[in-house]
Protein backbone atom coordinates (compact mmCIF):
# COMPACT_ATOMS: atom_id res chain seq x y z
CA UNK A 1 0.00 0.00 0.00
CA UNK A 2 1.35 3.38 -0.88
CA UNK A 3 1.62 6.20 1.07
CA UNK A 4 -1.02 8.17 -1.04
CA UNK A 5 -3.60 4.98 -0.81
CA UNK A 6 -3.30 5.46 3.11
CA UNK A 7 -3.64 8.83 3.16
CA UNK A 8 -6.66 9.05 0.86
CA UNK A 9 -8.70 5.96 2.88
CA UNK A 10 -7.98 7.47 5.96
CA UNK A 11 -11.26 10.25 5.11
CA UNK A 12 -13.02 7.53 4.36
CA UNK A 13 -15.51 5.97 7.20
CA UNK A 14 -15.59 2.31 8.00
CA UNK A 15 -18.87 0.59 6.99
CA UNK A 16 -20.23 -0.58 10.43
CA UNK A 17 -23.63 -0.43 11.96
CA UNK A 18 -22.97 2.45 13.31
CA UNK A 19 -22.21 4.13 9.82
CA UNK A 20 -25.35 2.58 8.50
CA UNK A 21 -27.68 4.25 11.26
CA UNK A 22 -26.19 7.73 10.70
CA UNK A 23 -26.75 7.02 6.88
CA UNK A 24 -30.21 6.73 7.70
CA UNK A 25 -30.78 9.81 9.52
CA UNK A 26 -28.89 11.86 7.29
CA UNK A 27 -31.12 10.96 4.84
CA UNK A 28 -33.78 11.72 6.89
CA UNK A 29 -32.75 14.65 7.87
CA UNK A 30 -32.00 15.80 4.03
CA UNK A 31 -35.84 15.51 3.36
CA UNK A 32 -36.86 17.39 6.06
CA UNK A 33 -33.78 20.00 5.70
CA UNK A 34 -34.39 20.29 1.93
CA UNK A 35 -38.32 20.40 2.04
CA UNK A 36 -37.90 23.39 5.30
CA UNK A 37 -35.95 25.42 2.77
CA UNK A 38 -37.80 24.66 -0.27
CA UNK A 39 -41.41 24.61 1.38
CA UNK A 40 -41.81 26.39 4.99
CA UNK A 41 -39.83 28.92 3.45
CA UNK A 42 -41.40 29.19 0.41
CA UNK A 43 -38.29 29.64 -1.74
CA UNK A 44 -39.16 27.37 -4.12
CA UNK A 45 -37.47 23.86 -4.85
CA UNK A 46 -34.58 25.65 -7.88
CA UNK A 47 -33.37 28.38 -5.12
CA UNK A 48 -33.32 25.70 -2.51
CA UNK A 49 -31.71 23.49 -5.20
CA UNK A 50 -28.99 26.56 -5.58
CA UNK A 51 -28.64 27.32 -2.12
CA UNK A 52 -28.04 23.17 -1.76
CA UNK A 53 -25.45 23.00 -4.60
CA UNK A 54 -23.01 25.61 -3.55
CA UNK A 55 -22.69 24.25 -0.10
CA UNK A 56 -22.73 20.60 -1.88
CA UNK A 57 -19.36 21.91 -3.90
CA UNK A 58 -17.71 23.86 -1.28
CA UNK A 59 -17.97 20.45 1.22
CA UNK A 60 -16.78 18.21 -1.38
CA UNK A 61 -13.88 20.54 -1.93
CA UNK A 62 -12.89 20.35 1.99
CA UNK A 63 -13.69 16.68 1.88
CA UNK A 64 -10.97 16.48 -0.98
CA UNK A 65 -8.52 19.03 0.66
CA UNK A 66 -8.42 17.16 3.91
CA UNK A 67 -5.29 15.46 4.79
CA UNK A 68 -7.47 12.95 6.81
CA UNK A 69 -10.64 11.41 8.06
CA UNK A 70 -12.54 13.55 9.88
CA UNK A 71 -16.09 12.57 11.06
CA UNK A 72 -18.27 15.85 10.76
CA UNK A 73 -16.86 16.87 7.53
CA UNK A 74 -17.76 13.88 5.71
CA UNK A 75 -21.42 13.79 7.31
CA UNK A 76 -21.81 17.51 6.85
CA UNK A 77 -20.86 17.03 3.02
CA UNK A 78 -23.14 13.66 3.15
CA UNK A 79 -26.02 15.83 4.78
CA UNK A 80 -25.06 18.35 1.64
CA UNK A 81 -25.89 15.80 -0.94
CA UNK A 82 -29.19 14.73 0.42
CA UNK A 83 -30.57 17.94 1.10
CA UNK A 84 -29.36 19.02 -2.60
CA UNK A 85 -30.87 15.64 -3.77
CA UNK A 86 -34.54 16.30 -2.11
CA UNK A 87 -34.75 19.79 -3.77
CA UNK A 88 -32.68 18.94 -7.32
CA UNK A 89 -35.02 15.26 -7.45
CA UNK A 90 -38.21 17.79 -6.65
CA UNK A 91 -37.14 20.33 -9.14
CA UNK A 92 -37.10 17.53 -11.21
CA UNK A 93 -40.21 15.27 -10.68
CA UNK A 94 -42.65 18.79 -9.81
CA UNK A 95 -41.75 21.34 -11.56
CA UNK A 96 -40.30 20.37 -14.76
CA UNK A 97 -43.37 18.26 -15.16
CA UNK A 98 -41.77 14.76 -15.72
CA UNK A 99 -43.07 12.73 -12.87
CA UNK A 100 -41.95 10.40 -10.70
CA UNK A 101 -41.17 7.85 -12.52
CA UNK A 102 -39.56 9.51 -15.10
CA UNK A 103 -37.57 11.19 -12.84
CA UNK A 104 -36.66 8.21 -11.34
CA UNK A 105 -35.63 6.46 -14.53
CA UNK A 106 -33.68 9.72 -15.51
CA UNK A 107 -31.68 10.07 -12.67
CA UNK A 108 -30.99 5.78 -12.61
CA UNK A 109 -29.07 6.49 -15.62
CA UNK A 110 -26.98 8.90 -14.37
CA UNK A 111 -26.07 7.22 -11.47
CA UNK A 112 -25.26 4.05 -13.29
CA UNK A 113 -23.43 6.33 -16.13
CA UNK A 114 -21.22 7.73 -13.26
CA UNK A 115 -20.55 4.03 -11.83
CA UNK A 116 -19.82 2.97 -15.58
CA UNK A 117 -17.21 5.85 -16.12
CA UNK A 118 -15.40 5.56 -13.12
CA UNK A 119 -14.79 1.92 -13.63
CA UNK A 120 -13.81 2.40 -16.68
CA UNK A 121 -11.53 5.48 -15.93
CA UNK A 122 -10.02 3.75 -12.55
CA UNK A 123 -10.72 0.31 -13.10
CA UNK A 124 -13.22 0.43 -9.67
CA UNK A 125 -16.05 1.38 -7.75
CA UNK A 126 -15.17 0.08 -4.61
CA UNK A 127 -14.67 2.78 -1.65
CA UNK A 128 -11.44 1.42 -0.67
CA UNK A 129 -9.91 1.77 -3.85
CA UNK A 130 -10.38 5.89 -3.57
CA UNK A 131 -6.88 6.86 -3.81
CA UNK A 132 -7.30 10.13 -5.73
CA UNK A 133 -8.65 13.18 -6.49
CA UNK A 134 -10.21 12.13 -9.69
CA UNK A 135 -11.62 9.03 -7.40
CA UNK A 136 -13.02 10.94 -4.64
CA UNK A 137 -15.08 13.18 -6.92
CA UNK A 138 -16.11 10.06 -8.58
CA UNK A 139 -17.17 9.08 -5.19
CA UNK A 140 -19.09 12.19 -4.39
CA UNK A 141 -20.76 12.19 -8.00
CA UNK A 142 -21.87 8.47 -7.15
CA UNK A 143 -23.48 9.73 -3.85
CA UNK A 144 -24.97 12.62 -5.11
CA UNK A 145 -27.26 11.04 -7.69
CA UNK A 146 -27.94 8.13 -5.69
CA UNK A 147 -29.67 10.40 -3.15
CA UNK A 148 -31.30 11.73 -5.59
CA UNK A 149 -32.78 9.03 -7.08
CA UNK A 150 -33.57 7.94 -3.67
CA UNK A 151 -35.90 11.14 -3.01
CA UNK A 152 -37.52 10.43 -6.20
CA UNK A 153 -38.15 6.38 -6.17
CA UNK A 154 -39.37 7.18 -2.32
CA UNK A 155 -42.09 9.63 -3.72
CA UNK A 156 -42.67 7.45 -6.31
CA UNK A 157 -43.35 4.43 -3.91
CA UNK A 158 -45.43 6.18 -1.49
CA UNK A 159 -47.20 8.62 -3.95
CA UNK A 160 -47.62 7.38 -7.07
CA UNK A 161 -47.49 3.44 -6.38
CA UNK A 162 -50.16 4.09 -3.54
CA UNK A 163 -48.37 2.69 -1.05
CA UNK A 164 -48.02 5.52 1.40
CA UNK A 165 -45.28 6.22 3.69
CA UNK A 166 -45.74 3.37 6.14
CA UNK A 167 -45.89 1.11 3.30
CA UNK A 168 -43.35 1.88 1.21
CA UNK A 169 -40.98 2.45 4.59
CA UNK A 170 -41.75 -1.35 5.25
CA UNK A 171 -40.77 -2.38 1.39
CA UNK A 172 -37.25 -0.19 1.62
CA UNK A 173 -36.37 -1.38 5.01
CA UNK A 174 -37.80 -5.34 3.81
CA UNK A 175 -35.27 -4.43 0.41
CA UNK A 176 -32.31 -3.43 3.00
CA UNK A 177 -33.14 -6.84 4.84
CA UNK A 178 -32.50 -8.77 1.81
CA UNK A 179 -29.18 -6.80 1.21
CA UNK A 180 -28.12 -7.77 4.65
CA UNK A 181 -29.13 -11.34 4.18
CA UNK A 182 -27.19 -11.57 1.18
CA UNK A 183 -24.00 -9.98 2.26
CA UNK A 184 -24.11 -12.79 5.04
CA UNK A 185 -24.90 -15.60 3.41
CA UNK A 186 -23.83 -15.55 -0.11
CA UNK A 187 -20.38 -14.25 -1.96
CA UNK A 188 -21.94 -11.71 -3.55
CA UNK A 189 -20.00 -8.13 -4.49
CA UNK A 190 -19.56 -6.84 -1.39
CA UNK A 191 -19.07 -3.63 -3.73
CA UNK A 192 -22.43 -3.91 -5.16
CA UNK A 193 -23.99 -4.07 -2.02
CA UNK A 194 -22.35 -1.64 -0.58
CA UNK A 195 -23.87 0.37 -3.14
CA UNK A 196 -26.85 -1.16 -2.86
CA UNK A 197 -27.31 -0.76 0.70
CA UNK A 198 -26.15 2.83 -0.11
CA UNK A 199 -28.98 3.62 -2.68
CA UNK A 200 -31.70 2.27 -0.66
CA UNK A 201 -31.02 3.99 2.38
CA UNK A 202 -32.37 6.88 0.84
CA UNK A 203 -35.72 6.11 -0.59
CA UNK A 204 -36.13 4.47 3.45
CA UNK A 205 -34.69 7.72 4.58
CA UNK A 206 -37.00 9.83 2.49
CA UNK A 207 -40.05 8.58 3.43
CA UNK A 208 -39.73 8.45 6.92
CA UNK A 209 -38.91 12.01 6.37
CA UNK A 210 -42.22 12.58 4.79
CA UNK A 211 -44.15 10.51 7.37
CA UNK A 212 -42.79 13.06 10.01
CA UNK A 213 -43.72 16.31 8.61
CA UNK A 214 -46.65 15.80 5.60
CA UNK A 215 -50.12 16.35 7.07
CA UNK A 216 -51.94 14.10 9.19
CA UNK A 217 -54.68 14.29 6.39
CA UNK A 218 -51.60 12.89 3.61
CA UNK A 219 -50.92 10.41 5.91
CA UNK A 220 -47.94 12.26 7.87
CA UNK A 221 -47.64 13.50 11.24
CA UNK A 222 -47.80 16.95 10.89
CA UNK A 223 -44.34 17.69 12.98
CA UNK A 224 -42.85 20.87 12.12
CA UNK A 225 -39.77 20.54 9.69
CA UNK A 226 -37.74 22.49 12.05
CA UNK A 227 -38.06 20.44 14.68
CA UNK A 228 -38.00 17.15 13.07
CA UNK A 229 -34.62 18.57 10.87
CA UNK A 230 -33.41 20.05 15.04
CA UNK A 231 -34.07 16.49 16.30
CA UNK A 232 -32.19 14.60 13.48
CA UNK A 233 -29.37 16.95 14.04
CA UNK A 234 -28.76 16.04 17.32
CA UNK A 235 -28.80 12.29 16.85
CA UNK A 236 -26.39 12.45 14.39
CA UNK A 237 -24.17 14.55 16.44
CA UNK A 238 -24.70 12.04 19.14
CA UNK A 239 -24.00 9.09 17.33
CA UNK A 240 -21.03 10.46 15.46
CA UNK A 241 -19.73 11.38 19.15
CA UNK A 242 -20.59 8.13 20.81
CA UNK A 243 -19.70 5.84 18.23
CA UNK A 244 -16.38 7.24 17.46
CA UNK A 245 -16.60 6.89 13.49
CA UNK A 246 -13.25 5.26 12.48
CA UNK A 247 -11.08 5.52 9.58
CA UNK A 248 -11.48 2.49 6.63
CA UNK A 249 -8.53 0.17 5.80
CA UNK A 250 -8.04 -1.52 2.61
CA UNK A 251 -9.95 -4.37 3.79
CA UNK A 252 -12.57 -2.49 3.39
Amino acid sequence: MTTSTEHTLAKVPEVTLGFWLIKIAATTLGETGGDAVSMSLGLGYLVGTGIFSAIFLVAVMAQVKAKRFHPFLYWATIIATTTVGTTLADFADRSLGIGYAGGSSLLLALLFGTLFVWHRTLGSVSVSTVSSPTAEMFYWLTIMFSQTLGTALGDWTADTAGLGYTGAAIVFGGLLALVVATYWRTAVSRTALFWAAFILTRPLGAVVGDFLDKPVTAGGLALSRYGASAALLVFMLAAILLLRQRAASAAH
